[in-house]
């Protein structure tokens, strides 16, 4: 007997009249799932996908912003998260939400090719409980980092913590600051990335700015610069897959380490030099801000300071 993985999506600003079918098929792309837009229409025809609350849909009905969807994606077999006792650095946690400093390396949660050894499954080896609103592969899941991006990303532990925490990324009002090392002397001290981001129509597996992609802004500040890298803080005003590595890659300036989107020589690091390091978001219940940042990792550190004194060019 088939069954099936339950997700919920919500349709940010930036997507509003957009067919359905169309949408969800990037959306579940995104998430690891290996699918045509063909096929999501016959899930669709068949009752697979359903509006929240309203119930049945139409392919080419345009969505808006604020709707969620909710999807079955059909499996051979019951989806179940195995517990994991890896190390993790929680640095917040309460009864509504919990953000983690996570280490490069490190998949966010489960998909394909990687069932287990996620956070997701280190979280749910120490009995932390998440809202099953994400899905059976993602419960709790409001926003992810790249394996090898290090630093900060939250969890929902309750209803009402995702649907606040996730309309808040939809309003671009929760503060993501990085930090990365790109390649090359960038002339503007400061600036913003205004390019859409989509599907490579050359590979699927890559994203890439595109006309035909969804806005994207990406704001950054130079902090310092070397003789062929600098160190940039850049603030996410959208999410899209890949951003920061798209955006600079786009500019001429790939984040140094970058085995997708970079180049082939670059510095001595272990995926890409790229540190969520500030968090910031309203309080789903208490309505206070938090406001959480996290050190520099070593690898990072080094090179930074390899690169002021000269050591690497």
């Amino acid at each position: 007997m088939r069954s099936a993985v339950r997700a919920v999506y919500l349709v940010g600003l930036e997507d509003s009249g957009e067919r359905l079918d169309k949408w969800l098929t990037e959306h579940l792309q995104d998430d690891d799932v290996d699918i045509s837009r063909s096929v999501v229409q016959k899930w669709v025809k068949s009752g697979l996908v359903t509006r929240i609350p309203a119930g049945n849909v139409k392919a080419s009905d345009p969505i808006e912003p604020g709707q969620q969807y909710a999807v079955e994606v059909p499996a051979d077999d019951p989806f179940t998260i195995v517990p994991d006792d890896i190390p993790l650095d929680i640095v917040y946690d309460d009864h509504d939400v919990v953000v983690i400093d996570k280490p490069r390396g490190l998949v966010v949660h489960p998909g394909a090719g990687h069932p287990r050894g996620t956070v997701i499954n280190a979280l749910v080896a120490k009995g932390i409980t998440l809202s099953s609103l994400g899905g059976e592969m993602r419960p709790g899941v409001v926003h992810r980092i790249d394996k090898d991006t290090s630093g900060l990303v939250m969890f929902a532990k309750t209803e009402v913590a995702y649907y606040a925490l996730t309309e808040q990324l939809r309003d671009h009002t929760v503060d993501r600051q990085y930090l990365a090392i790109v390649h090359g002397r960038m002339t503007h001290q400061s600036g913003t990335i205004d390019m859409p981001i989509g599907r490579d129509p050359q590979d699927r597996q890559k994203m890439a700015a595109t006309d035909n992609g969804k806005r994207a802004v990406t704001h950054f500040q130079v902090l310092e610069k070397f003789e062929r890298y600098s160190l940039v803080e850049c603030r996410l005003e959208t999410g899209r897959t890949h951003q920061i590595r798209v955006h600079f890659a786009a500019i001429g300036h790939p984040l140094a380490g970058d085995q997708v989107y970079g180049r082939r020589h670059s510095l001595p690091i272990e995926g890409q030099a790229l540190h969520a390091q500030t968090l910031g978001f309203v309080h789903p219940t208490t309505r206070e801000e938090v406001r959480l940042k996290s050190p520099v990792p070593e690898d990072m550190q080094q090179l930074v300071d390899k690169l002021r004194s000269g050591v690497l060019c």
